[in-house]
């Protein structure tokens, strides 16, 4: 391709309104082109690059047996009805109303599809025989976005991958499931990423066993804890604390419990202040309803409550905070003054397990303007349920082993579930087993936001000048770069070149712009491909040419007349085994 034959509007200055490096360098490098937020056009560069990681998912999941097809974004809303999940999404569903003769058709557009993967199965699979069976897509997904943001990280419209596995037996799902897994892992190999698995929970999708795969990123909108000694790693909302001792000190006189005034202040940070005491010292009181029923759930001032091992906890099935009205009931008092003495309700109290080594603490009181000082465990009240409800954080102990956890920001990028029987139970697909005997389909989910992978590239892959692509991923592998357009020679040699490569399988782009060459090299660093080529008329004097990875500092020289084979090898090298990428991105971790 040349230059001037397609389109690359790059951008010398940083776009208004964008935040973070990929949103800033996608936009500056011509690959993408905001339409309104959250929704983006992908100029020739980047939907170039957009296919070429769908080409790799693509072949990956054929390679482990999955099936493609393609699904309808658009479908009714009553089949969401029945997997109880209009509710579960809440505003993120986008409904759309269809005017047809005499009626109104009311329906979404999936940010999923296991509704219609689930009905399609019931329809078509009855006997284990048919089974196992992975049906997967590649295709636009939509949400309502309340904050689209971060350039393709966060948007309205976006690009998936999402399969769907369908098994007569849990051992059959586990297969299913590892198979996937193994896929997920040599896709993000072959993209370049550095990215680690890490357990997770299965948010408003439902399941079981859920792993998240993540890129660390000091941009990224969710948080991964690890173990710095062992292999443990789990997102925030699965993240477990290992136990620390909380045993009462010995030492420690019980004060007598007392009420005391505190007017206008209902906050940790407003109360701690006013009375002198650490966050730490604090019980905070949240009202929750498990299953439509009010909770109380108990941590430490300084900690936050983590609503997935609550609703663990609880066991129960949906979980959400108490509304003003709920909490005022139970409590006596409004938000902000709950506590675990004096409750106008008997309701469950679930306690952090830091909660039981405070001594002499501050809780609510269950009166506005009023706070309880000396709160003891035992003495004052009792615990129904102690169990680890809280957020991991940066230093704390890790589950698996005597190590520390690391806090760090992370892209998701992938994610697979294990659902069991969820779907196929609301929708009806069942199964004959061997014995005759009819059973629930088990399903599994596995998805990849395929627009995420160019973005947590990008992210963690660019310097000062630009993008550094990897050969897997960048629009052009090879960049002819010719120093001077109007002389003869110089040209009639990179088009020989451009034409030799092309005819070798070699991406090439040749830069046949007019311009000064200053602005050539700065845009072929600005968009990142991954080898540059420079013809100038002092290295063709010397029959040699000038080549440079776009990930190394210094340029190297080649002969003239075995170019084409040199560089074909070059890139045909590091697209098999990426190698020099991976030590640019092992020399530039963290």
């Amino acid at each position: 391709m040349y230059w001037t034959r397609t389109f690359i509007p790059t951008m010398k200055e940083p776009p208004e309104g964008a935040e973070i490096p990929s949103h800033v360098l996608m936009l500056r490098a011509g690959l993408v082109s905001q339409v309104m937020a959250g929704a983006y056009t992908y100029l020739p560069l980047g939907f170039r690059a957009l296919k070429k990681a769908e080409q790799i998912i693509r072949e990956e999941m054929n390679a482990a047996g999955a099936v493609e097809l393609a699904m309808p974004a658009l479908s009714s809303r009553a089949l969401w009805e029945r997997t109880g999940r209009v509710e579960a999404f809440g505003d993120v569903l986008i409904h759309v109303t269809l005017s047809r003769p005499n009626r109104k058709v009311h329906a979404v557009l999936g940010p999923t599809h296991e509704e219609i993967i689930t009905e399609l199965v019931a329809r078509h699979v009855s006997s284990y025989r048919q089974m196992p069976l992975v049906l997967y897509q590649i295709t636009a997904k939509f949400r309502n976005e309340e904050r689209p943001r971060f350039g393709v990280l966060r948007t309205c419209e976006f690009l998936m991958k999402d399969a769907y596995s369908f098994d007569a037996s849990v051992e059959s799902l586990n297969a299913s499931y590892d198979k996937m897994y193994r896929a997920y892992c040599r896709i993000f190999d072959r993209c370049g990423l550095n990215y680690l698995a890490v357990e997770a929970e299965s948010g408003p999708i439902g399941g079981d066993v859920s792993h998240e795969f993540m890129v660390p990123a000091a941009n990224g909108e969710d948080v991964l804890l690890y173990c710095r000694t062992c292999s443990y790693a789990a997102n925030r909302e699965r993240a477990e604390i290992g136990r620390r001792s909380a045993a009462l000190s010995t030492g420690t006189v019980q004060e007598p419990l007392r009420r005391v005034a505190t007017p206008g202040r209902s906050t940790i940070e407003q109360v701690s202040a006013f009375l002198g005491c650490r966050p730490q010292e604090m019980i905070k009181t949240l009202i929750y309803l498990a299953d439509g029923k009010p909770i109380a759930v108990l941590v430490r001032g300084d900690h936050e409550a983590n609503e997935g091992k609550v609703r663990r906890a609880a066991k129960a099935v949906n979980l959400t905070l108490a509304d003003a009205a709920t909490i005022e009931r139970v409590t006596g008092a409004p938000v902000g003054f709950a506590g675990p003495v004096g409750m106008k309700e008997r309701i469950p109290l679930l306690a952090d397990f830091e909660v039981l080594g405070i001594v002499n603490g501050v809780s609510g009181a269950n009166a506005v303007d009023a706070h309880l000082v000396g709160l003891n465990l035992h003495r004052d009240f009792e615990a129904d349920i102690t169990a680890d409800l809280r957020n991991a954080v940066d230093g704390d102990p890790c589950p698996r082993c005597n190590g520390t956890l690391a806090l760090k920001q992370a892209i998701e990028i992938g994610h697979v579930f294990k659902l069991g029987t969820k779907y196929s139970e609301a929708l009806g697909a069942r199964f004959l087993d061997a014995d005759e005997t009819l059973k629930p389909i088990i399903m599994g989910c596995y998805g990849i936001g395929v627009n995420r992978i160019l973005a947590a590239l990008i992210e963690t892959s660019y310097d000062a000048d630009g993008i550094i692509w990897p050969v897997a991923l960048a629009p052009y592998e090879v960049f002819l770069l010719p120093v001077k357009v109007p002389d003869t020679e110089s040209m009639r040699l990179a088009e020989q070149l451009h034409a030799r490569l092309e005819t070798a399988g070699i991406e090439v782009l040749l830069d046949d712009r007019d311009c000064r060459a200053g602005v050539k090299f700065k845009d072929a660093d600005l968009i990142g491909f991954p080898l540059r080529v420079v013809i100038g008329e002092r290295s063709l004097r010397e029959g040699m040419l000038e080549i440079k990875w776009r990930w190394e500092k210094a340029p190297q020289k080649i002969p003239l007349d075995k170019a084409t084979e040199h560089l074909a090898e070059l890139i045909r090298t590091e697209r098999k085994s990426g190698e020099r990428f991976r030590k640019f991105l092992a020399e530039n971790k963290g």
